[in-house]
């Protein structure tokens, strides 16, 4: 039996909903609230040192890294297929999968913590955001090193995030010249790692980045909202303008 550790609104998390969901794959699921850290809970530490959402255990075995599971699932669950076959097609694939983790979720935390998620800062002054909120996290230490503050991402950071992610509508812009999806006509792990930042943006009123310039980024944004496997993933819940106020982008 495949168990799954998520948190509702946890990019990383979206993203291995839509592949179990896309494979009608059952699991058990245990939700963890990343507000109150329970991913650095020790006993969840066991189970991933990394202290960060997913963990997908699968019988004896535990998978850890959001988009390692999603291959991992489309290799062991192959009933319905997420990577091309041919080998060329799928080098193409993974070469969007790596520039998702490289540029749309790296960026789109940035207005994520600005305009929702710093706020559960308040209070804390440099010496406690340093102690309770930077120096316990495991693999996101970086991140809240580059913010530097509990008063949030720099205007800099922010219109640098920004331009990420308009260079991710472009490239996918170009890409859907050549089909409904990322890959041409294929649904793949390519469409399933570039979701969750696109539906952040559009939470976060930032559709406007691809509803000014790249309409086909909006029309392949409807598609996937037309698949089960969506409406499996984003129930209510599941984004963070359904449980924390929206403040504005720039804090200074």
């Amino acid at each position: 039996m495949i168990t799954l550790y998520h948190a509702h609104h946890s990019t990383c998390s979206q993203k291995v909903r839509v592949v179990l969901a896309e494979k009608e794959l059952p699991f058990e699921t245990v939700f963890l609230e990343l507000g109150k850290k329970d991913q650095l809970d020790p006993a969840y530490l066991k189970l991933n040192p990394n202290g960060v959402v997913p963990t997908l255990v699968d019988g004896p075995d535990v998978i850890l890294e959001s988009s390692v599971i999603c291959e991992y699932l489309d290799e062991r669950y192959p009933g319905v297929h997420l990577t091309p076959d041919d080998v060329v097609e799928r080098a193409r694939m993974r070469a969007w999968m790596h520039f998702a983790e490289e540029v749309p979720v790296p960026a789109i935390r940035v207005p994520s913590f600005n305009r929702a998620f710093l706020y559960r800062f308040e209070g804390l002054d440099q010496a406690q955001f340093e102690d309770e909120q930077m120096n316990v996290r495991k693999v996101r230490r970086e991140m809240f090193q580059r913010m530097g503050k509990p008063t949030g991402f720099s205007r800099k950071d922010v219109d640098i995030a920004l331009g990420q992610l308009d260079d991710t509508c472009a490239r996918m812009q170009a890409a859907l010249e050549n089909g409904p999806w990322l890959m041409g006509a294929q649904f793949t792990l390519a469409d399933v790692l570039v979701i969750p930042a696109i539906d952040r943006m559009a939470d976060l009123g930032l559709a406007e980045i691809w509803e000014a310039k790249y309409p086909l980024v909006g029309a392949w944004y409807e598609r996937f909202q037309a698949r089960p496997s969506f409406g499996a993933t984003y129930y209510p819940g599941s984004r963070v303008s359904d449980f924390l106020e929206l403040h504005p982008l720039y804090i200074d």
